[in-house]
This record gives structure tokens, sequence and C-alpha cells, in this order.
């Protein structure tokens, strides 16, 4: 078979596969208002389920992806993790308690953490030089949007309204498990595309120490803490916030949300491909000062209509996720290492933006207002761009260009 054949056959499991993990984990935020009137939870709660589960993301993504660089198949670790995520939020479905939520969106968080690194670490094997960023922000940013974000909600929302959040619950482990038996039959262990095999001398160890001496992996890692800030606390409160201060119905919510969504897909392929034909670091520079403005949307625009189209234009956030927590990392560091530095990112991007912040955020809330949410986010991604001046280039057209100029 065909290196292009496979490379296309696995884009389109991992993107089918990484769209669910975010299906799972966006559908607290789209069912939370409905939960919280039956289990009687407040903002205070949401932050608090939205941060164990980033915790525990964070540390099984960091240990995970480091044990999968190690092991000769990184496919049955990740086969595994679909399997079990899924039957967590399946069973998330069966709580009668903010404990017991909270119990199973930590395991849910478990078994999600090294889903990503380990799929952009294969794809970015599998990947041809000139597709490899566009490759990366189809799974890291568009899969993720369009399942997740678009797809989700209306489907969550209706089950809900009509048949109860605990049949949305349910209804993901059918999906989940087919996902599961995709990756176990048609992805392959073992596949390094030549060009980074050579252009990184080989190392088996992935040593944490030397990689956070890595100036674009520290960089990544300091840009994942206040970027994952910006969208932790978008997508968790938002929902909650169109509903309590902007007084929408979920209807109008949910299509606001999907708005949301349908941005995230299309600018995660945008801003990819765009940086594979003009560079990462400019890229990540632009659109970072665009996704700066989505929050002031949400706080200024009170008009439902008018909202929409802005909040396309602005959310353009997550394009830029795959830039600093995927393609850059992977052509930074040795082929070899590429999972645990990714896993390294996102763990301790987690750990701040997706575990902290969320608490302080839902804290706030309840004693300032719901409004305070936007300004935490908009500082979150404000903080971001200003970490990405100092980035390194590593697109290969830029590099290259580069390299020729010199000689």
């Amino acid at each position: 078979m065909k290196i292009n054949s496979y490379e296309n056959r696995l884009l389109v499991i991992l993107f089918i596969g990484f769209g669910f993990v975010f299906f799972d984990r966006l559908a607290l935020s789209f069912l939370f208002p409905f939960i919280a009137k039956d289990l009687g939870l407040n903002n205070s709660h949401l932050g608090m389920l939205s941060s164990a589960l980033s915790l525990m993301w964070a540390l099984s993504g960091m240990t995970l992806g480091a044990y999968a660089d190690r092991k000769e198949s990184k496919k049955y670790i990740l086969v595994l993790s679909v399997i079990a995520f899924t039957l967590c939020s399946a069973l998330s479905g069966m709580v009668t308690s903010f404990i017991s939520l909270l119990i199973f969106r930590g395991l849910m968080g478990v078994a999600e953490g090294p889903v990503l690194p380990i799929s952009q670490s294969l794809l970015a094997s599998a990947s041809s030089p000139k597709r490899r960023g566009l490759n990366m922000g189809l799974v890291n940013a568009s899969a993720p949007g369009l399942i997740g974000a678009v797809i989700a909600p209306p489907i969550l929302i209706w089950i809900a309204t009509d048949y109860g959040w605990r049949s949305a619950f349910y209804a993901t482990i059918i999906p989940g498990l087919v996902i599961a038996a995709l990756m176990m039959f048609f992805v392959r262990n073992k596949h390094v595309h030549q060009d980074l095999q050579r252009s990184h001398a080989i190392s088996n160890k992935a040593d944490i120490k030397t990689l956070l001496k890595n100036k674009n992996i520290l960089l990544c890692i300091l840009i994942s803490c206040f970027y994952i800030s910006w969208f932790i606390t978008l997508v968790s409160f938002t929902p909650t916030y169109l509903m309590q201060i902007k007084g929408f119905s979920p209807e109008v919510m949910g299509g606001i949300m999907g708005s949301l969504g349908f941005a995230w897909m299309v600018w995660g392929f945008i801003v990819s491909a765009l940086s594979d034909r003009f560079g990462r670091k400019p890229m990540l520079i632009l659109f970072t000062m665009i996704a700066t403005l989505c929050p002031m949307v949400l706080l200024f625009v009170d008009d439902a209509s008018t909202m929409l189209p802005l909040i396309f234009l602005t959310y353009t956030g997550l394009g830029c996720f795959t830039l600093f927590m995927a393609t850059i990392p992977a052509e930074t560091v040795p082929a070899t290492q590429v999972a645990t530095a990714l896993g390294l990112i996102m763990g301790i991007g987690e750990l701040f933006g997706g575990f902290i912040t969320p608490v302080v955020a839902g804290f706030a809330a309840d004693a300032y207002g719901l409004q305070i949410v936007m300004w935490i986010a908009a500082a979150g991604s404000l903080i971001a761009l200003l970490l990405a001046f100092f980035l390194t280039e590593t697109a290969p057209i830029k590099v290259n260009k580069a390299q020729l100029s010199a000689a």
C-alpha cells in the first residue's frame, strides 16, 4: 500500500477518533444547565468538574505519552484509551450526586489523556512534509470542532430536552466502540516518515529535563498553559453564560455553541494549511490576536443574530492549538520523542489552564458574576500571544528557504 493511501486512511480514522474525544469531553458543558437543575449544582461545581477532568487528562497525557514512546506498539494503548473513555462517558449518565459525577469525569480524563499525543505522533510520522501541518490541524482542531462542537450541541441538547440528560451520555457508547474497532484493524503499529528520520539525530530516550531546555518546547508549554485557559474557560462557561446572562433559550444557546464549533472546525483547517505555506510562527501570532477578541464579542454583543457571525470570525484560537501543541514540537524534537514532548506540553498546559483556571473562574463567577470569566479568557490568549513572538520557526518551507539563503 502506498504511503499516501495509508496517510489518508490514518488521517480519517484519527480525525473521527479525536473528534469523538471532544464529543464526550464537551458533553458536560452542553448538558450542565440540565444537570445543574436536577442535581442542584452551581458555577463552582462546573469549574471543579472541568478541572478534575483536566487534571487527570494532564497527568495521564504526560505519563502515558512518555510510556508510549518506549513501546513498540502505540496502537494498543490508543485503542484501550478510546474504549475506556467511552465507558466512563456512558457511566456519567448513572450519577446521582456531584461526587459521583466528579469521579467519572476524572476517570474519563485518565482515559482521554494519551489520545492526542499518541494520535499526533503517529500522524506526524506517517505524514509527508508538505501535508504535516494540514494533517495535524485537521485532527487537532477541525475534528473536535466538527464532531465535538458542531455536531454535539444540537444532538445532545435535543436528546436532553426530549429524553433527559442521562440518555445523552448513554448514547455515546456505540460510536466509541466502533471507533476503537476501526483503530484496531486499520492503524499500523510502526511508520516513520523519512524526513523526520533525517531531520534529527534519533534518540530512544526522551529525557524530560532535556526537553525543557529546548526553547521551543518550553515556550510551547507556557503558551499551552495560557491558551488552554482561554479555551477551557470559554467552552466550560459559555453555555451557562448565554442562558443566564444573555437570557437565550436552550435552542439559541445551542445554535451559538454550534457557531463556535463551526469556527473551530474551519479555522483549524485554515490556520494549519496557511502555516504550511507561510510559517508556523506568523500564523500563530496573527490568529491569536484575533482569538483574543472572541470573549469581547460574548461580553458586549447582546443580539444573537449579530453574535453568530462575529463568533465565527473571532474564534480562531483552536486553529492555533495544532501549531504549539503538535506541529512545532514534532518538527523540533526527534521522532522518537514526539509523544513525550506532546504529552508534556498538553499535560502541563492542562494542569494550569484546564485544572487551576476553571476552579478560579468558577469561584470568581459566583463572587463577581459570570461576566468575569470572559475577561479571564481574554487575558489567557493575550499572554499566549506575547509568548509566541519568541518562538523559533520550524516549518520546512521557511527553514529550507532560510538555509538556502545562508548558503
